[in-house]
């Protein structure tokens, strides 16, 4: 399980805004998917003449008290921010400047089912807080123990080698493979697929990825996928929104191989394979024969075959001294999750809840019908999300870095239902938000997504209103001020418990001249935060297990 810190630094900045364009975060899980997809369509001769292009590694060498083998197959899937083969062209064009980190930015558990009919993809936050296993420092080559730090520096510190170690200590789960996916290959595969279609309920616009989709169904060549999963401004949730985005286009990806003739067609199943193997590391016993056993095996796999997951959180903003904002994992659910992949039992038994950023749009999709998160039902009328295990619900009220009592909240209706918007009001308040106590009628009754207006300049109040909010969108307005307007949607569903966890070094005696002083600091600066502009703060919630046919475009 994760290292958790004893102490939290003073101005951490939050993760989302304060990266580089290079997180971008999803190339890696379309590396197993059309790997195993494409060996299914073709034969021996083909996959072995790709495979003597696949770069070796060897993560495994000298590993010893790993975690025992189960059933079915495990593959590390990560990727890097290199770029080393993307032309000059393309850097300006995908806003790929910048310098990589030689870390990983993605990091995925893929679990493919003995009886190879389901795959269940987990996603673990690059800023997941751990302590590392011995290893040997690549600066002074000495013995390290006990070093904490975020999972994404195991792979500088020690690279594949030191990654599989992180992860195996983290989760329990034998790693049986390594894939290593870069820019390239990603944009690669996606055009020799012919492009991937997204679905968007509104317009997405990302100044610094450079994306830019209207509302509706497009599809996207190799260079816009790319933005489209590196894009940081559009998921009021920051990373755990943007890892479900992800996986929406993981499904998406399936749901392309299997569905529109790929897999038939040898020419177009060579170019894939093509462009993906050719920028791709594997571990050395992942060769020809894995991939057309596999491929065999899998032949009717579908989007429905797939579910994904991200790995419950205690703490989406936990800062640590010496290395700034990290997540801490919610040991018990994530436990339970990981158990589950041990033993080769699906995330979610029984009926599956899907998941909402507040930017998609779920429906039917080639391989089965699908149903908007929150809102499926059970054959007795219940709602998916009362499924035990269906949702991976915050163990607490989720922290915040803006005291919701210096919050002032203006709730609009904008649904039919004519008591939501004083429900809402009393909710908010009654968890510490600084309500008007007057709700009222949106200009609109038929608003689908619930939304929160407020001013750039109180950025990190709009974050702290969202995190209780789940599912908001955050909507910009100049000149607004101070107040925040909540217009809700057919979507809202619920008001999460939150609490004011300001950061702060280690406190004085309570009754200490010097405990006074640093209470009043304290106290001014925190209406400081609340009264005046600030950084942006990102949030989010814990995610839930999601089938692939739920979240493709219908």
């Amino acid at each position: 399980m994760p290292a958790r810190s004893r102490q939290r630094g003073r101005h951490a900045r939050p993760r989302p805004k304060r990266r580089g364009p290079s997180r971008w975060g999803f190339r890696a899980a379309t590396a197993v998917s059309v790997m195993v997809l494409t060996a299914g369509g073709i034969g021996h001769a083909l996959v072995s003449g790709l495979d003597g292009r696949l770069k070796r590694v060897d993560p495994f060498h000298g590993l010893s008290h790993r975690p025992r083998s189960g059933d079915g197959l495990n593959f590390l899937v990560v990727g890097t921010d290199g770029r080393d083969t993307v032309t000059e062209q393309e850097r300006r064009r995908y806003s790929l400047g910048g310098t990589p980190c030689n870390c990983t930015d993605t990091l995925m558990l893929v679990h493919l089912s003995a009886d190879r009919d389901r795959a269940s993809v987990v996603s673990i936050p690059r800023d997941s807080y751990t302590e590392f296993p011995p290893h040997t420092d690549p600066a002074t080559g000495e013995l390290r123990t006990g070093r904490t730090g975020k999972i994404n520096a195991a792979y500088s510190l020690g690279g594949p080698h030191l990654t599989v170690r992180t992860v195996e200590k983290m989760t329990g789960v034998r790693v049986d493979h390594y894939l290593e996916v870069d820019f390239t290959s990603f944009m690669r595969t996606v055009d020799a697929l012919g492009g991937v279609p997204v679905c968007t309920t509104r317009p997405l616009t990302d100044s610094r990825s450079g994306l830019d989709l209207p509302a509706g169904t497009t599809r996207l060549d190799g260079g816009r996928a790319l933005q489209y999963v590196r894009a940081r401004q559009v998921d009021a949730e920051g990373d755990l929104g943007r890892i479900r985005r992800q996986q929406r286009f993981l499904a998406s990806v399936i749901d392309e191989a299997t569905g529109s003739g790929v897999l038939t067609d040898p020419a177009r199943l060579r170019r894939v394979a093509s462009a993906l193997l050719g920028s791709v590391r594997a571990d050395r016993d992942f060769g020809a024969h894995e991939l057309l056993t596999l491929g065999r095996a899998m032949r009717g796999f579908t989007a429905a075959s797939s579910e994904f997951a991200s790995v419950p959180l205690e703490d989406p903003d936990h800062s640590v001294p010496g290395i700034g904002s990290t997540v801490t994992w919610d040991e018990e659910k994530a436990g339970k999750l990981f158990a589950a992949l041990r033993r080769d039992r699906p995330l979610s038994p029984g009926a599956t809840a899907g998941t909402r950023d507040g930017t998609e749009r779920h429906g039917t999709g080639r391989h089965g019908t699908g149903h908007a998160a929150g809102h499926g039902k059970r054959p007795d009328g219940k709602n998916l999300d009362e499924e035990p295990g269906a949702a991976a619900r915050p163990s607490g009220p989720l922290p915040v870095r803006v005291d919701p009592g210096k919050i002032r909240v203006q709730i609009e209706n904008g649904t039919p239902i004519a008591a939501l918007g004083a429900r809402v009001d009393r909710e908010l308040r009654a968890i510490g938000f600084d309500t008007t106590g007057t709700p009222r009628g949106a200009e609109k009754q038929d608003v689908r997504h619930t939304v929160i207006r407020h001013d750039p300049e109180w950025d990190r109040s709009a974050r702290a209103l969202a995190t209780a909010l789940p599912g908001a969108e955050l909507e910009e307005v100049e000149g607004q001020g101070r107040v925040m307007e909540v217009v809700l949607g057919s979507d809202h569903r619920e008001v999460l418990r939150v609490r004011h966890a300001p950061e702060s070094s280690a406190s004085p005696a309570p009754d200490s001249k010097e405990a006074k002083k640093a209470k009043e600091a304290k106290e001014a600066e925190e209406a400081k935060e609340a009264e005046e502009p600030s950084r942006p703060e990102g949030g989010g919630t814990n995610g839930k297990a999601v089938t692939g046919d739920e979240v493709v475009c219908p």
